[in-house]
């Protein structure tokens, strides 16, 4: 931990639970960090299939959201993906614990870039980039590998329950150069950060709650999402960019895919435009997750925010 992080925290009350929870995750991360890669994802993966057997309440939320997603599947090719998407979090979550001690030439081996023209040309343009991601694939090692060779980014992130989880956490993901933008100094920090020519990630799949989401479509179904993006994206004039770590079965490795920038709504409406822009970035979203089914955080209560007058979906 930094000394600043060290600093806040004992201005905070931390209970003996919290210290408690902060040894755990400390040893769990470090048995699983002096394993040898391949050892720990396998060791992940188990981790996973336990969490998918015995945390029933989650396991049915992500039933529930892929009959939802997918009612054209059956619910063998349903259950089939949640299973999947339980190995890959393992397998994730290995990569986390393993990630302080990578190179760029270690990470490499297993990594490769797609597509790294397209947040070039956008970050070339000055204005800032906001990278449009998501609860897909490897989350916490694309931004790490993308600081790894050189491109160090913010990401906006919610603090944790735990100040020490949170300052240890933190202290892994930045310590390359990237930033963390916490969630309750969203805007300001966004806005500073796009006029200064930087670029920051969004994990833009999770449920909000109005005003701060909008409701737009999510496979065919009102989502409340976070407008944020959008907002920004409308007042700084800052690139909007797609990048996803996904998962690739035949190479056996991940790809960090940028796609091409999006283009964006611009009719003078600002608060419709917005909307209409949150829309155009969802919908983005909803066709990677449709390509890789079985990496997207499916037990998250996505849809639990209704439109006024609607029932509860969990």
């Amino acid at each position: 931990m930094s000394t600043e992080q060290v600093r806040k925290i004992k201005t905070q009350r931390v209970t003996l639970r919290q210290a408690l929870e902060f040894g755990a995750v400390w040893v769990f991360v470090n048995a699983l960090r002096v394993l040898p890669r391949g050892l720990a994802r396998w060791a992940g993966a188990r981790v996973g299939w336990v969490s998918y057997l015995l945390l029933g309440r989650l396991r049915q939320v992500g039933v529930r959201n892929l009959k939802l997603a997918f009612p054209e599947k059956s619910d063998a090719e349903r259950e089939a993906i949640l299973r999947r998407e339980y190995r890959n979090l393992g397998w994730l979550l290995a990569e986390f614990c393993q990630m302080q001690d990578y190179s760029a030439e270690r990470a490499s081996e297993f990594i490769r870039y797609e597509g790294l023209e397209n947040y070039q040309r956008a970050r070339d343009k000055g204005r800032g980039v906001l990278v449009l991601t998501g609860h897909l694939g490897g989350w916490e090692l694309s931004s790490f590998y993308h600081s790894l060779m050189g491109m160090p980014m913010g990401m906006v992130i919610r603090r944790l329950d735990n100040p020490l989880v949170d300052a240890y956490v933190n202290r892994i993901r930045c310590l390359h150069g990237n930033r963390v933008i916490h969630k309750d100094d969203f805007a300001r920090g966004l806005i500073a950060s796009m006029r200064s020519g930087e670029t920051v990630g969004i994990l833009m799949d999770t449920n909000m709650t109005p005003p701060q989401g909008v409701f737009v479509p999510f496979f065919g179904v009102p989502a409340c999402t976070a407008s944020g993006m959008a907002r920004v994206a409308q007042k700084t004039g800052a690139a909007v960019v797609p990048g996803f770590l996904l998962w690739d079965e035949q190479e056996q490795r991940y790809v960090l895919r940028f796609g091409e920038e999006i283009a964006t709504v611009d009719t003078g409406d600002t608060e419709g435009d917005s909307v209409r822009n949150t829309a155009l970035f969802t919908a983005m979203l909803e066709e990677y997750i449709r390509e890789y089914p079985d990496q997207w955080l499916w037990m998250h209560r996505r849809w639990k925010t209704r439109p006024a007058g609607e029932t509860g979906i969990y």
